[in-house]
């Protein structure tokens, strides 16, 4: 188990947790953590023990060579980062990792008693499903929470989900018993174009966290990757007269369904961001 001892003391924390995996379509939920270390130089604050949690059969390690002929070997697991947003008088905790795949309950525990040691008032919980939304329209993300009141200050819906769940649900779930709010944010991939990256994901989660956080976030190259990603699946449709056909059809059920209500809101929002971004 994790000693907390030599944890730092971090100013109004808050902890953004992501896994690969179940949880991770297109890996654009972990890569929104990858971006965020990178935008905010986090540095490593401790790595959980990664032989309490993976079968190393399910997710094995992987060897490298370093530009001096040296081997290495990279373990699966779980990492957790600090950051300062220079923008703010706030830190924030990254969890990075793949899910585990046993003893659960104690994974969490652990994640959890990081939290309460730093102080976090809040746990903010990332992923990515596949859906039937076309890809040349905004990647849907859909903000949850148990917590009373962020259900009355966001802009946000009450968690009703009942199912099977991935390790960053029961995350959620268990954050009620360590007194910590939580917030989740899933993003809806396109189906028909799910393998890895999705930086349009990435992109519409980052700007969710910006919208109801208040919290600045760099994008670096995101926008461009974003653009480009779009940009090679229309090629790929120009190029398939079925997936054309198909995207069509999606384009045309969305329009259909959406409200324009909703339309100008999100175009209000995407301006709203503009301003922001000019401002800082």
């Amino acid at each position: 188990m994790i000693e907390f001892d030599d944890l730092p003391v971090l100013e109004n924390p808050i902890m953004i947790c992501a896994f690969e995996g179940w949880n991770d379509a297109a890996e654009s939920a972990s890569g929104v953590i990858s971006h965020l270390r990178d935008m905010w130089n986090a540095e490593l604050l401790l790595e959980l023990d990664p032989e309490e949690y993976y079968d190393y059969q399910v997710n094995r390690p992987h060897t490298y060579v370093t530009d001096s002929g040296e081997r290495g070997i990279v373990w699966p697991g779980t990492r957790i980062f600090t950051a300062h947003v220079p923008e703010l008088t706030r830190d924030v905790v990254l969890v990075a990792g793949i899910e585990p795949n046993m003893k659960w309950p104690q994974f969490i525990r652990e994640i959890l008693g990081v939290a309460t040691e730093l102080d976090t008032n809040l746990v903010l919980t990332l992923g990515a499903l596949l859906s039937d939304n076309p890809h040349t329209r905004p990647v849907p993300v859909s903000a949850t929470t148990g917590d009373p009141q962020m259900l009355h200050d966001l802009d946000v819906e009450l968690s009703t989900y009942e199912g099977p769940t991935g390790i960053v649900g029961a995350i959620a779930s268990a954050c009620e018993q360590f007194g910590i709010p939580s917030l989740s944010l899933w993003a809806s991939v396109p189906h028909y174009v799910g393998q890895s990256p999705c930086p349009k994901a990435s992109l519409a989660l980052v700007a969710k966290i910006e919208d109801l956080l208040d919290l600045p976030i760099p994008l670096g190259d995101l926008t461009e990757d974003a653009r480009a990603w779009e940009a090679g699946v229309d090629e790929l449709a120009r190029d398939d007269e079925e997936i054309a056909d198909y995207v069509a059809q999606l384009e045309e059920e969305q329009d259909t369904t959406e409200l324009p209500e909703a339309s100008g809101d999100a175009i209000a929002k995407d301006f709203e961001r503009y301003l922001r971004r000019r401002e800082r």
